[in-house]
This record gives structure tokens, C-alpha cells and sequence, in this order.
């Protein structure tokens, strides 16, 4: 009886073998598309080049003259992505409001399923949120330094344009994946749909929000720093200037203090989940 039924074949075995041989297949030509070639790397005059630039990393510089440029560059970027999400958050959460089903009037008479023209209301504003996290925020840096030149500004506008997009989409999954009881209840017995988000949804959904809107702003900080290549201020523009002039140093430096901005953002996420759970 044991022998039968170790001897059974996997009814998932056929299923795991066409996933196994699609994604095999498709994975093939992107390999080939991007010509991947690994060997590059370990090519003897690449390795000596990268070997001798990545010797001037050590030691990081710590002369006072460029701490306090690079505290200075630190704060910049910290200002950049805490301004842009600031703006971000300003257009994400009505639009987040406006997107939902989970506030629909017409749900409650349909079985928790909104009407067809509550549904086509939503979706110039799903439409929206597309068309703003559609265009990376590298590239709206880029139209940005066009219009009002170089400097930290173009980084906040095209954090806030990009992550706007993103925040409204994610916070309207967020919204629909609560209990939808007390909200039903609280709109049923009258209240309005800003009292049931404010009572029925958000108590809900708080956690999570946060730890999310904390990981966006890491990623902002992160965005902020690539920006910078582009003339958008911040840690990103003088970690480019310092590599135009080979001081591996100073480009040590700044990683380390990216490293510790990152590790800033998981502990204050990490804070606020224990704080909200």
C-alpha cells in the first residue's frame, strides 16, 4: 500500500513541468535580447580597471571640509524625498478615495458590487494614477531640470508626480482589502463616506498604510540620489562630481551614508508597525 502510493504519480507534476518549460523559454530570448555577457567582468584589463578604481574607496574620506558638504548634500536629499512625498500624499490619498470601491453607495443595494456608472465614475481617476506612475521619475527629472533648471526642485516635482501615482494606486488596494462590514454598517446607518473612511476604514488600514508610505519614502531617498545624476541636487549630484574626479573616497563616504539613511527607514518602518499593529 506504501509502495502504491509513493509509486502514484504527482497530479501537479505536468502543470510544474509547462510553467518550468514556459518560463525557461521566455527567459532565453531576454537573454539574449540584452546580451548578457558575464565574462566581461573577469576580462584581465576590466578587472585591473575596476580592481584600481575600487582601491581609492579606502579610506572613506572624513576630512571636516567634506563632512559638512556631504551633511549638507544628506539633508538635501532627505528634503527632496520628504518634500515630494509630502506633495505626493496630497494628490494620492483623495484620488485613492475617488478610486476605491470600498465607499460605494451603490454596493450596498447590490450585494457589495457597485453600479456599472459607479464604476466608469472611477475610471478617469484610475486613469490618472496610471498615467502619473507610468513615466519613471528619473524621466520627469530630466523634463524638470529643463524647466526650471538644475537644483533640488526638479527632483521634489518629479518625486511627487511619480509616487503620487504609485501611493493613490496602492492605498485604493489597501482600502478594499479591509472588512467591509463596519463600513456597510456605518453607511448604512446614515454616515457620510469621509465619517465610514474615517471610522470604518482607516482604523483598519492604518498599519499597513504606514509601512508602505515608509518604504515609498526609502524609495524616494533612493530616487532622489539617482536624480542627482541628472543635476536634481542631493547626494546623487555630488556622488557624480566626486566620480568625474576619481576620488573613491568621497564616493565611499556617501555610500555609507546612504546605507545608513536606508537602515533609518527600515527601523522607523519597523517602529510604526509595532506601534499601529
Amino acid at each position: 500500500m506504501l509502495t502504491s502510493s509513493l509509486t502514484r504519480r504527482d497530479p501537479a507534476a505536468g502543470p510544474r513541468l509547462m510553467v518550468t518549460l514556459l518560463t525557461l523559454a521566455l527567459l532565453w530570448p531576454g537573454l539574449s535580447l540584452s546580451e548578457l555577457d558575464l565574462s566581461v567582468l573577469v576580462d584581465g584589463s576590466n578587472a585591473e580597471t575596476m580592481g584600481v578604481f575600487l582601491s581609492g574607496f579606502w579610506p572613506p574620506a572624513h576630512d571636516e571640509a567634506f563632512l559638512r558638504l556631504l551633511g549638507r548634500a544628506t539633508l538635501e536629499t532627505l528634503a527632496i524625498a520628504t518634500a515630494g512625498m509630502a506633495l505626493a500624499l496630497i494628490v494620492a490619498l483623495p484620488c485613492a478615495l475617488l478610486a476605491t470601491r470600498a465607499l460605494s453607495l451603490s454596493a450596498l443595494s447590490r450585494g457589495g458590487r457597485p453600479g456599472k456608472w459607479a464604476e466608469a465614475a472611477r475610471w478617469p481617476v484610475r486613469g490618472l494614477l496610471i498615467l502619473l506612475r507610468s513615466v519613471p521619475e528619473i524621466v520627469w527629472a530630466l523634463l524638470f531640470v529643463r524647466a526650471v533648471g538644475l537644483g533640488p526642485t526638479a527632483g521634489v516635482m518629479a518625486i511627487a508626480i511619480t509616487y503620487a501615482g504609485m501611493l493613490g494606486k496602492v492605498y485604493a488596494e489597501i482600502f478594499e482589502s479591509v472588512d467591509p462590514l463596519p463600513i456597510r454598517a456605518l453607511l448604512g446607518a446614515g454616515s457620510s463616506r469621509l465619517q465610514a473612511f474615517a471610522y470604518g476604514v482607516l482604523p483598519q488600514a492604518t498599519g499597513e498604510m504606514l509601512s508602505y508610505t515608509v518604504y515609498r519614502w526609502e524609495c524616494a531617498v533612493r530616487a532622489s540620489v539617482v536624480m542627482g545624476f541628472v543635476g536634481a541636487g542631493g547626494l546623487g549630484q555630488q556622488m557624480d562630481l566626486s566620480m568625474r574626479m576619481f576620488a573613491g573616497g568621497e564616493v565611499a563616504s556617501m555610500l555609507l551614508t546612504f546605507l545608513l539613511l536606508v537602515l533609518l527607514a527600515d527601523l522607523i518602518s519597523q517602529l510604526l508597525r509595532r506601534r499601529f499593529a
